[in-house]
């Protein structure tokens, strides 16, 4: 466990996570009137921990982050209660990210789908889901901007691991 701690690709995952962190949180104090906070979880679950499939897992967890956002919007036009929306938005959701392949990243898109659907004060309202849904693509934007920034940092890590053994 300690060996895990103290590898460079912990560390570069540290490092995506924490700036990944500080600019969307940035993005949330400069604009407070939206919903931009839930861009940090959409940030931190489109995040890869370690360097297999650095750009590929990401890539599909933006899709499914996507797929998610928008079946959730989708469901909350529909004029059925909240609950039943919501089931409905998780099973559209696994059954699309199934079709798709992409079924590595339904929970990534069920995570979306509930930040986009749900709604916790007063009336619910499409601008609160459109707003969600703009969070959930600028924390994507944002993992995929670091993931690629720091790829090649990981690209080097894989060359030294790759000579030592």
């Amino acid at each position: 466990m300690k060996n895990e701690i103290v590898r460079p690709v912990f560390l570069l995952y540290i490092s995506k996570c924490l700036i990944g962190t500080i600019i969307c949180y940035g993005f949330y104090l400069a604009f407070p009137q939206y919903y931009l906070y839930w861009s940090i979880v959409s940030l931190l679950l489109v995040l890869a921990p370690d360097l297999n499939n650095s750009i590929a897992l990401p890539i599909a967890r933006i899709k499914a982050n996507v797929t998610g956002a928008i079946v959730g919007f989708t469901c909350f036009l529909l004029p059925i209660p909240q609950l039943l929306g919501l089931c409905l938005g998780v099973v559209a959701t696994i059954l699309i990210c199934t079709i798709f392949n992409y079924s590595s990243s339904i929970r990534s898109a069920l995570a979306a789908l509930v930040i986009v659907r749900l709604q916790e004060v007063g009336e619910p309202m499409w601008s609160y889901a459109l707003q969600r849904i703009v969070a959930v693509i600028l924390g994507c934007i944002v993992a995929l901007a670091l993931t690629l920034l720091f790829r090649s940092f990981e690209t080097k890590l894989n060359e030294k691991a790759a000579k030592a053994s």
